[in-house]
């Protein structure tokens, strides 16, 4: 979300910051919100704030610049746009094959909501608040939820 508040920019760059860590020497590529990502199937172009590619990227065939096999895609919500990224925008990232997790990161709560596609094509949904360690299975990858949710402006207070 360009112009969003200072926290969504720090949870945002936490997040991937950890991702691009924890996932170094592995085959994927972790990309930030200037990324696009295409569901043709249902006509839907977005920014995630971040994404990843296990192994060869795949491009739209109508929109070169724009992703089509994501394996994660993050999305850290605002009172603005919650509503249509856990309803509609989930919905679209869902008719994506190549998409195992959704993660969302909460506004409101120190919570991170995990979207997982299980081997039957069945979605659950797992969530995660303080003190806890939200489990990207997909990637093989850890978010701790206190360490995205740190204050980026305590020092400058």
């Amino acid at each position: 979300m360009a112009g969003g508040k200072p926290e969504h920019g720090a949870r945002a760059v936490r997040v991937t910051a950890t991702l691009i860590g924890q996932l170094r020497g592995r085959p994927y590529s972790v990309f930030d919100s200037d990324v696009r990502v295409r569901v043709k199937a249902a006509n839907l172009t977005a920014y995630p704030d971040a994404s990843v590619v296990c192994g060869r990227l795949a491009m739209d065939d109508e929109d070169q610049d724009a992703i089509v096999n994501p394996v994660l895609l993050v999305e850290v919500l605002s009172p603005s746009t919650e509503q249509h990224d856990r309803g509609e925008k989930l919905e679209a990232y869902k008719q994506l094959p190549s998409v195992v997790e959704v993660v969302f990161v909460a506004h409101d709560q120190r919570r991170i909501d995990v979207w997982v596609r299980d081997e039957g094509g069945a979605w659950r949904l797992a969530s995660y608040s303080i003190g806890q360690t939200a489990r990207l299975s997909s990637l093989g990858c850890d978010l701790d939820v206190d360490d995205v949710y740190a204050d980026p402006l305590a020092e400058t207070r």
